[in-house]
Order: C-alpha cells, then structure tokens, then sequence
C-alpha cells in the first residue's frame, strides 16, 4: 500500500482522479443508457491519464481498454466485439501483471464488458456494482483518493438510480 500526504492530496494525478469522480458520478445518475455509456468513456479518459501517473500501468491499462468498451458499446452488441475487449483486457493483465492488485481493474472491465454488451437497465447497473467493489479495493490499495471516493460514491449514487429505475418501472404497471 502506497502512503501519501496531505500535500499529494491537490496533485496532478489526484486531479485527474477527482476529474474521473466527477464524469464517474454523473455516469451513474444517467437513466438513459446511452448517455450512461457517454459519460463512462470521457471517465475513462480521466482514469486513464490518473492511474497512468499513480504508477498503476494494470489499471491504467484496463481504463483504456474500459474506453473502448464504453465506446464500442454504443453501437455494437456483438458478443464478437465484447469478447475482444474480454481478450484484450485479460492480455493487457498477463501483459502487464505485477501482482494481486493486478488482477482487481482486469476483473472488474471483463465484468463490465458483460454488463455493457449483454445488459441494459437496472440488470446492467447491478452488475456494474460488482465491478464497482472491484474497483473500490484497487483504488484504497493504489493510494487513489479520487478514484476511492468515486467508487464509494458511485456506489450510492448506482443504488439510487436502480431505485428510481425500478419506482418508474413500477408507476408504469399502475
């Protein structure tokens, strides 16, 4: 585990983390599908650049991959195109792999990729939720405040939103 101080707390890669929390939140609060993948592909971006600076090449490396996924997603259902980002994420793993923590981002895209690519609605956000536990532990073990407190909260705001998903599915049968 990776120890910081208060100063690191305002540095660029916990910028880049904190700008990944704000698109990871609005990302969850979306009940449209489409731009539930729009805002998780400019997260991404952000994480990308974050954990690339934090020195976490797996993870990195799984938010480029999660880019792409995002991305391809809007257009394709494919289980071809999801299972080249489930080969792609898993290569990227081995590739890169430095232990344990390694493992944690690479699970949680392949999870992701099946939520995306083979869900939609409330089943696809409850799968996210097990990527975002996932991502929870990566983020505490990588010294991520931002990428931490996204998770957390992400957390939350996903359960809200199944919430209200569920309530207007519900006002619909009444």
């Amino acid at each position: 585990m990776t120890t910081h101080t208060l100063s690191d707390l305002f540095s660029v890669p916990q910028l880049f983390g904190y700008l990944a929390f704000a698109f990871g939140v609005g990302c969850f609060l979306q009940k449209s599908d489409l731009r539930f993948k729009i805002y998780m592909a400019i997260e991404c971006v952000a994480y990308v650049v974050h954990f690339w600076l934090l020195g976490v090449p797996t993870a990195a490396a799984s938010s480029a991959v999660s880019l792409g996924r995002s991305l391809a997603s809007i257009r394709s259902r494919s289980p071809w195109v999801a299972a080249f980002f489930i080969g792609l994420a898993v290569s990227m793993g081995i590739w890169l792999y430095k232990g344990p923590l390694s493992l944690l981002p690479i699970m949680a895209s392949c999870i992701g990729t099946t939520a995306l690519f083979f869900l939609s609605g409330i089943r696809m956000r409850l799968l996210m939720l097990v990527g975002t536990g996932l991502w929870v532990v990566n983020n505490i073990l990588s010294g991520s405040y931002g990428g931490t407190a996204l998770e957390l909260v992400i957390l939350s705001t996903n359960c809200w939103t199944i919430w209200r998903l569920r309530r207007d599915a519900v006002s619909r049968l009444a």
